[in-house]
């Protein structure tokens, strides 16, 4: 089944990946034609986006590696990596499109709006069919939804493209098209926000926004035999798999076997944590130790 809807998310963004390609070339043709930096600004955005199925469909690739003795969580961090990657640059785009605005607020040029209207709808219509491709695969991996709010930032820029085309045929307001431009801008940054923020607590192994520490240390202490759980840390491999390690201290006869199969059933069952390591101490051996 893994492998099914792994070649069903290959197929999507290679789906993707041609048809921004093409859209970039269009949009870019288009501005240059028209005059229009909303168009402009959406091939530099669509561009973007063709790299980011590209390094999604990269991180696909190389997360499927076996571990090896240098790498033995295998490749899992390249998806978070490619995912902070892609916001990054996003927020590059952003600079970019708003110092060209600024600049166009100031001396707003003519804009040819019957063709930026035009291109526009072309871009409307392929963003919308490449958004539908990459929407059912986005929540599989943070790597994922990245690629997907690319081209769904990019669907709201052909959006805001085509509202200011209809308002400079109508009014001739050509001022029209910048604040097009830091509309698409403002939306780019909200969509990648909370995308950056989740991949850089993912490198700094912060721990899951699902997970509640002092819950879990508390349900892990009410396993029969334990007296306490301390040095307890949970962090994430990747998306959708995290990791725990504890020490836990026995105060009883329950057999060590018994209370790691009780706290590795809690931790899968009740906090979707799937790589478990605990250390069991026994009590006598902790009273001994010497105190710091």
């Amino acid at each position: 089944m893994e492998d099914r809807n792994t070649a069903r998310e290959l197929g999507a963004l290679r789906t993707g990946l041609v048809f921004s390609s093409l859209l970039c070339v269009v949009q870019l043709v288009g501005g240059y034609l028209t005059n229009s930096l909303a168009l402009v600004t959406d091939a530099a955005h669509v561009f973007t986006d063709v790299a980011a199925l590209a390094l999604t469909l990269f991180a696909l690739w190389i997360c499927s590696r076996p571990a090896s003795e240098s790498k033995t969580f295998g490749y899992y961090r390249a998806e978070i990596l490619a995912a902070l990657v892609n916001g990054v640059v996003l927020w590059l785009v952003i600079a970019l499109i708003v110092a060209e605005a600024w600049r166009r607020l100031q001396h707003p040029p003519a804009v040819a709006g019957r063709g930026m209207l035009a291109f526009a709808g072309v871009g409307l219509g392929i963003n919308a069919f490449v958004a539908l491709r990459l929407r059912e695969h986005r929540d599989h991996s943070l790597n994922l939804r990245g690629a997907y709010l690319h081209v769904v930032s990019d669907l709201l820029g052909s959006v805001g493209a085509l509202g200011a085309a209809l308002v400079i045929l109508l009014t001739g307001w050509y001022t029209a098209d910048p604040l097009a431009s830091v509309l698409i801008a403002v939306l780019i940054l909200l969509s990648s926000w909370n995308l950056v923020r989740e991949a850089v607590d993912v490198l700094m192994e912060a721990v899951p926004a699902h997970v509640d520490v002092e819950v879990l240390q508390r349900a892990l202490e009410r396993v029969p035999g334990t007296g306490e759980v301390h040095d307890l840390h949970v962090w994430t491999l990747t998306t959708g798999r995290y990791a725990l390690s504890a020490h836990a201290v026995a105060t009883g006869n329950v057999a060590h076997d018994v209370m790691l199969a009780h706290m590795a059933e809690i931790c899968a069952r009740d906090f979707r944590i799937d790589h478990v390591t605990i250390q069991i101490e026994h009590e006598s051996r902790r009273a001994a130790e010497p105190a710091h």
